[in-house]
């Protein structure tokens, strides 16, 4: 069999030499016996519709997208998964007889992680700290997995407000709060500079999962806050298997298991 009959797919990005996401499905790849090419390829950041159709046209049957291209992957799909609307974003692209199909694998990689962790989220009370577009791509999937209430807290609280009419969900206010949450996510990029997101007082408890969307070979400034106060913590690496998984499964028809290759990049991580 020629190279050239190899499925190719890629992640697309700007900038993108950092990206997990070839060894990920290179991974996925060899665990279910599919036979794939995937890479990084980094897009001008004023060509990404006409890049994604040079690329259809060359063959290739999907693209993962990360930074900057969500939005605009968003507006070339003909085709959006409801999860995706809800979004208004996508990261997920394929190529169909009916048009670009555009999906958001992330809060079914949230999700995924976060019963991996043994979260019981029937029933649940989450806080999504920032209103963002990370947090409006999680909403419908926890929605979906039944949790009984989702608040949003952000330091710009007009923010909050706007997502919480546009998602019917609450608003909690950045102060404190009498009653602590079961799961509390940091969807906010404030780690990257080493500082905490807006955590009201008494949101978090010993019974609490603190999570951070942000992951690193050290715990965040979030996980260590929330640590220090009893809180059970984990980082974002599982949720970025598990969008991975998610996508993988749209293009090949078939579930990779997120366990393994999760462990093969933490061990890594910490080489």
């Amino acid at each position: 069999m020629s190279a050239s009959a190899v499925d190719r797919y890629a992640v697309l990005g700007n900038p993108i030499a950092h990206s997990k996401s070839p060894a990920i499905h290179s991974a996925f790849a060899a665990q279910t016996g599919q036979r794939l090419s995937y890479e990084r390829i980094e897009v001008p950041l004023d060509a990404f519709a006409a890049r994604v159709g040079e690329l259809i046209a060359a063959g290739y049957l999907g693209f993962n997208v990360t930074v900057p291209f969500k939005e605009q992957a968003f507006a070339l799909a003909q085709r959006r998964t409801p999860r995706a609307q809800a979004a208004g974003a996508v990261n997920t692209l394929m190529p169909t007889s009916d048009g670009l199909l555009g999906d958001n694998t992330d809060g079914a990689g949230l999700v995924a992680d976060l019963q991996r962790l043994g979260v019981q989220l029937a029933g649940a009370r989450v806080l999504l700290l920032g209103a963002g577009g990370a947090s409006r791509g999680v909403i419908l999937p926890l929605r979906e997995a039944g949790v009984a209430r989702i608040a949003i807290c952000n330091r710009t609280a007009d923010k909050a407000q706007a997502l919480a009419i546009e998602f019917g969900i609450a608003v909690q206010a950045a102060e404190s709060t009498d009653t602590p949450y079961d799961v509390v996510i940091n969807a906010t990029s404030a780690g990257l500079a080493g500082a905490l997101p807006p955590l009201p007082t008494g949101a978090v408890a010993v019974h609490t999962l603190a999570y951070d969307m942000l992951y690193g070979a050290q715990p965040t400034a979030f996980m260590q806050h929330c640590s220090g106060l009893g809180a059970r913590v984990a980082d974002g690496l599982g949720m970025l298997v598990g969008q991975a998984a998610e996508s993988f499964a749209l293009w090949r028809g078939v579930r990779p298991d997120a366990e393994p290759v999760l462990a093969q990049l933490r061990a890594a991580m910490k080489d």
